[in-house]
């Protein structure tokens, strides 16, 4: 299914079934850590690309598949917010089940009114916070210049007084850039003004856009919890069970989660286990002949992610 995809093993969500509003890659980051790859060109304008309706259709459908479920997440190949009926689908997918949904999103556009607004009916919001101060937000981040360090801040503040669900603040800590006293220092000066429920310290554990970029090292992630303070939970690679739903081809379905959340091979492997590994490479190979997806080792690792998309 082309929005829907999973559910997959979320390192916060358990088995999470993602829907995705935007086109690979929409988005107004360019991050040094992002398993997407580098989004080219940047993109910060509000846009409903596909209609509300087909993705509701889509996630009454996986919704009565026999997979289990924990959590619906909003998360696209890009940045979620851009969706301009956001708002729209969170009521509509609300309306359709019970269980919980969150919606990551790197908080670029809580400064919007309209956008905070979007969000209310969430049971959780995950915005970013990587750096405490706009030099090495623009190092890391790297975002559309309309997006200032200081405009993301207010946003974060002002949601946080007109949200009542959970805020869960992710911080992916990056070896030699956010890593230090210093900047964990400057980030928790900024979340404290923030009543947070939790922040989330992750890894960049895929294969990332640059490949200088590397994770921080267990020290580092006890002085940020340290930090940090009591609110602050280390958040472990993920483990689990990925599914593939849908009645669309099993390909597909393994592309559609591919291309949003890169694996590893051997998980491709398992995922598919009613295939014989070689079949399942050879098919894998096949994709990446067409430009679809792409392999790339990462410590000696092998992961398949979606080839890079230019758009205009």
């Amino acid at each position: 299914m082309q929005h829907v995809f999973g559910p997959v093993p979320s390192r916060r969500l358990g088995q999470s079934l993602g829907v995705d509003p935007v086109p690979p890659k929409t988005c107004n980051w360019n991050c040094v850590y992002c398993q997407l790859g580098r989004s080219a060109p940047l993109s910060n304008r509000r846009e409903t690309f596909y209609p509300v309706e087909s993705i509701v259709a889509q996630v009454k459908n996986a919704l009565t598949l026999p997979v289990h479920i924990d959590w619906l997440t909003l998360v696209g190949s890009g940045e979620t917010t851009l969706y301009a009926s956001l708002g729209e689908l969170v009521n509509a997918i609300k309306v359709l089940t019970p269980l919980p949904l969150a919606v990551i999103t790197n908080g670029s556009l809580l400064h919007l009114p309209e956008v905070r607004a979007a969000l209310t009916r969430a049971d959780a919001v995950l915005p970013s916070l990587d750096a405490g101060n706009p030099a090495l937000y623009r190092r890391i981040n790297r975002p559309h210049p309309e997006i200032t360090f200081d405009r993301m801040v207010e946003g974060l503040t002002r949601f946080r007084e007109e949200y009542s669900g959970k805020l869960w603040v992710e911080v992916m800590l990056t070896k030699n850039l956010n890593d230090s006293e210093q900047a964990l220092g400057e980030i928790a000066t900024i979340l404290r003004r923030v009543r947070l429920d939790e922040i989330h310290l992750l890894a960049p554990t895929r294969p990332p856009a640059e490949p200088w970029v590397e994770p921080a090292d267990e020290d580092a992630f006890l002085r940020a919890a340290a930090i940090l303070g009591e609110k602050a939970k280390i958040i472990h690679a993920t483990t689990g069970e990925f599914s593939v739903t849908g009645p669309d081809d099993l390909m597909d379905s393994i592309r559609n989660i591919i291309t949003r959340h890169p694996m590893r091979e051997s998980e491709i492997i398992e995922t598919l286990h009613q295939w014989t590994a070689a079949a399942v490479i050879e098919k894998l190979n096949w994709l990446a002949h067409t430009g679809t997806i792409e392999p790339v080792e990462r410590y000696g690792i092998r992961y398949w992610r979606g080839a890079p998309t230019k758009h205009h």
